[in-house]
C-alpha cells in the first residue's frame, strides 16, 4: 500500500515527526517483502530519465578523474527505484564498482550508534537525562577551556569548572562540550590534536579515559559542536549492555536487520575484495585525519565514525526508520521514540547556540543522531520539513523524507567532493519526483 493523496502524505509526515498516532509510518509498509523489492521509477512516481541523468553526472566525473566511483540507491514507497554503480572499486585496479561495494561510512556510524543507545533507553536501562558520569566516572568533574589574552597579547587557555554534568542527551545531540581536534580553530582543539588520542590502539574504555582528561570546548548544554560525543555514547552502550559496542549492535540491530556487511572492520578475505578506495590525492579530511584501513583490526570501535557498510545494508536501516521503527514485521524502536529522535533538539528555545562549524546548515536543527529539516525553505536545496539526514567525512551521505516516503543512500569515497554531491544529488533526485 502506498500514499495516494497529498493529504495522506502530509498526515504520514506529521505522524512520524510529532509522534501523535499509534503505528506511525509502519502500517503502510508492513506487507513489504523480507528484502527491499525493486521496481521501476515510474511505478513509484519518479522519472527514470531524470534519475539516469544522475548516473551520467557521476560517470562524467569518473571519466574526469574527480572520483573513482560511486553507488547510488533511491527508494520510494518501500521499493528500490534506482540502484546504480559507476566507476571503479579501487582507482589503482580495474574492478568495476559493484553494487555491494563496502565503504567507510565514518559519521554515518552515528545514527546507528544513537539508535542502539535509544534501544537501551526503551529497555529502561538508562535515561537521556542521566549524567554520563553515572556510567563513566571519569566525566564527573569536567573542566571547560576558556581562551584569554596572555601577557604578550596571544591567547592562552585557562579552565573553569563545568556548570553542570554532561548528560546522555548531550551526547546524542552534540551539546556535551566535547569537540573534534581536526575541524576548526581554537586552543582546545589544538590540545585535542596534541594529545594524540588514538595513539597505541586504545580500546573504547581507554579512549574515553584519555578524552576525559582534556578540557571541554563549551559548557555542557550550551552549544552545538561536532565532536567525539557519539564515541563516548558508544562507550556508554558498552557499560550499560555489558557487551562491546559491536556485539550489542550486531545482536540487537545489524543481524536482525540483515545488515551483513556492516561492521567496524573487515577481517575475512572475501569481503576485503569489495572495499572501495579513494583517489590517492583525496584521502584527507581534516588536520591529521586520513582514510583508515578497515582491513587492520584494532581494539577501537568508534561509534562516531568507525563503521563500514554497503548501500543495501544502509537502505534496510533507513527503511526501518522511515517505517517508524519496524521492518519485516519486527520492531526495533517504538514509533514515538523514533518521532522524538527526528524532532529538533538544538533549537534556540532550548538556549543552544550554533558553534562556528554548525554542520546541519541553514534550515536545519539537530535531533538525536540526525540533522532535521525545520522548514521547506531556507536551505539551498529542496526537501520538505521533517526530512532528516547525515553524512560521512569520506563522502557517504543519506537522507530520509517521510513526506514523500523516500530515502536516498550515496556511497562514495571522496572527502574533496562530499559537500558538492550532497546538494547536487538533492536537486536532481527531487527533479525526478513526478508525483
Amino acid at each position: 500500500m502506498k500514499p495516494q493523496t497529498q493529504a495522506q502524505i502530509t498526515s504520514l509526515r506529521r505522524t512520524l515527526i510529532h509522534f501523535t498516532a499509534g503505528l506511525s509510518l509502519a502500517a503502510p509498509l508492513l506487507a513489504m517483502a523480507q528484502s527491499l523489492p525493486t521496481t521501476t521509477p515510474e511505478r513509484v512516481g519518479m522519472s527514470s530519465e531524470r534519475l539516469q541523468r544522475i548516473s551520467e553526472v557521476f560517470k562524467a566525473d569518473v571519466a574526469a578523474n574527480k572520483i573513482p566511483g560511486a553507488v547510488l540507491l533511491v527508494a520510494r514507497h518501500g521499493q528500490i527505484a534506482w540502484f546504480d554503480a559507476v566507476g571503479k572499486l579501487d582507482p589503482a585496479g580495474s574492478t568495476p564498482m559493484p553494487r555491494d561495494g563496502i565503504f567507510r561510512i565514518y559519521s554515518m556510524s552515528k545514527p546507528i550508534t544513537t539508535v542502539a543507545a535509544m534501544m537501551l533507553v526503551e529497555d529502561g536501562r538508562m535515561k537521556l537525562d542521566d549524567p554520563v558520569s553515572m556510567y563513566l566516572p571519569e566525566y564527573a568533574s569536567m573542566k571547560v577551556g576558556v581562551e584569554k589574552p596572555g601577557a604578550d597579547g596571544k591567547p592562552v587557555l585557562e579552565t573553569v569548572p563545568a556548570r553542570r554534568p554532561i548528560t546522555v542527551h548531550d551526547l546524542m545531540r552534540h551539546t556535551s562540550g566535547l569537540t573534534y581536534g581536526f575541524f576548526g580553530p581554537g586552543l582546545v582543539k589544538q590540545a585535542y590534536n596534541a594529545a594524540n588520542l588514538g595513539a597505541g590502539d586504545p580500546s573504547n574504555a581507554e579512549f574515553s579515559q584519555r578524552l576525559a582528561q582534556l578540557p571541554l570546548a563549551y559548557q555542557p548544554g550550551t552549544t552545538w559542536d561536532y565532536s567525539y560525543s557519539t564515541d563516548i555514547l558508544g562507550r556508554v552502550v558498552e557499560v550499560v549492555s555489558g557487551q562491546s559496542l559491536y556485539q550489542f549492535e550486531k545482536e540487537r540491530l545489524l543481524d536482525p536487520l540483515g545488515m551483513k556487511d556492516t561492521s567496524f572492520y573487515v577481517s575475512d578475505a572475501a569481503r576485503r575484495q569489495r572495499i572501495a578506495e579513494p583517489l590517492s590525492n583525496d584521502r584527507g579530511f581534516g588536520v591529521g585525519a586520513e582514510f583508515n584501513d578497515p582491513r587492520v583490526v584494532q581494539k577501537a570501535e568508534s561509534g562516531g565514525g568507525g563503521m563500514v557498510s554497503t548501500a543495501s545494508d544502509y537502505a534496510r536501516f533507513l527503511q526501518m526508520l522511515l517505517n517508524g521503527g519496524s521492518l519485516d514485521g519486527k520492531r526495533y524502536l517504538g514509533s514515538r521514540t523514533l518521532g522524538f529522535m527526528v524532532s529538533d533538539h538544538s533549537n534556540a528555545g532550548a538556549g543552544i547556540a550554533q558553534g562556528p562549524l554548525y554542520l546541519p546548515g541553514p534550515g536545519y536543527g539537530f535531533g538525536l543522531g540526525f540533522a532535521v529539516r525545520r522548514a521547506d525553505g531556507e536551505a539551498a536545496f529542496p526537501a520538505p520539513a521533517g526530512e532528516f539526514n547525515w553524512g560521512g567525512a569520506g563522502g557517504t551521505y543519506m537522507w530520509v523524507d517521510p513526506e514523500n516516503d523516500l530515502f536516498v543512500v550515496l556511497m562514495l569515497q571522496s572527502p574533496k567532493y562530499r559537500v558538492h554531491y550532497r546538494s547536487l544529488l538533492r536537486n536532481m533526485v527531487y527533479a525526478a519526483v513526478d508525483k
